[in-house]
């Protein structure tokens, strides 16, 4: 009988044993996992508008916002209804550069109140910083993208290069550059309506559909598509850093973006999208702002 018991004892122990493994092994199994707060990986951000509160799409990403450069030369505040292409319009930029300038991965992503840089990000940097004036200095070089920032020359650093213009002189010289285009007009029609800096900021030249729309000077087509409200088949040319010129209601755009034209290249033909005729609305923009066309152009 004991030797029944001291069998049983014994395999009752085991058992025990067996059951204790078991149950060490399902807490094992079943433990919370150890977090690795050392792991470089980025955790994922969720970003909402201000004004809204909704999240953006997936994929997007959202464009700097430089709230404290608001009102300050070089940026411009988003307003409802603006657009990119409307912006560079307005500011005389690429709108691929007033994009890139911003870190914008989606062009279409703006929100009101928004700060952007409209210029390139040297040139804001140098009209920030005031140079003092210290005998033998030199005028800053001027961006080639740039508005010309130029410090004056003390009157002994002049002494010692005689042969040499004052700064002064130099940057009048540049921006008369700038403006001597030599433009021509895009269109041969009548002028159907002037330039009236609140209700046109252009002329509108008549004509029939089909007619040859040509650049007005040697440029580079910085925009070419219909994505600007009120102005139809629309091709800007960029032509220096002072001047764009603007091309709008046409039927069909011939030149794209990103290419260099000459001077009375044929970029479209004149047609009446989004709009009430057959007509060409054409703009000059000086640093962005409409000027009366007429007064560049030679009279006919």
């Amino acid at each position: 009988m004991s030797g029944s018991l001291g069998r049983g004892g014994l395999l009752a122990s085991a058992l025990v044993g067996v059951l204790l493994s078991a149950g060490c092994s399902f807490r094992t199994l079943n433990q919370a996992p150890v977090e690795d707060r050392g792991s470089s990986l980025p955790r994922p951000v969720t970003v909402t508008s201000p004004t809204t509160g909704a999240e953006p799409a997936a994929g997007t990403v959202k464009p700097t916002v430089l709230s404290d450069n608001a009102g300050k030369p070089g940026y411009y505040t988003v307003r409802p209804g603006d657009t990119l292409i409307r912006i560079g319009l307005d500011s005389g930029q690429n709108w691929r550069d007033v994009a890139r300038w911003n870190g914008m991965e989606n062009p279409n992503q703006l929100e009101v109140g928004q700060v952007l840089r409209v210029v390139p990000p040297v040139a804001v940097a140098v009209a920030a910083v005031t140079t003092p004036t210290v005998a033998g200095a030199r005028p800053l070089p001027s961006s080639p993208v740039a508005s010309v920032v130029v410090t004056p020359v003390p009157e002994a650093a002049a002494a010692k290069s005689p042969g040499s213009a004052p700064a002064s002189v130099v940057a009048s010289a540049a921006t008369a550059g700038e403006d001597d285009m030599g433009w021509i007009w895009p269109a041969n029609g009548a002028v159907l309506a002037g330039f009236d800096e609140l209700k046109n900021k252009g002329v509108d030249i008549g004509g029939a559909a089909g007619d040859a729309v040509v650049a007005a000077a040697d440029g580079r087509v910085v925009y070419a598509g219909a994505g600007l409200r009120g102005y139809g088949n629309l091709i800007i040319l960029k032509h220096n850093n002072t001047y764009l010129t603007a091309y709008a209601h046409n039927q069909t755009l011939l030149a794209k973006e990103d290419q260099a034209v000459r001077k009375g290249q044929k970029i479209a033909e004149m047609g009446n999208s989004d709009a009430d005729r057959v007509k060409l609305h054409f703009e000059v923009r000086r640093q962005g702002k409409p000027v009366d066309p007429v007064k560049y152009l030679p009279l006919r």
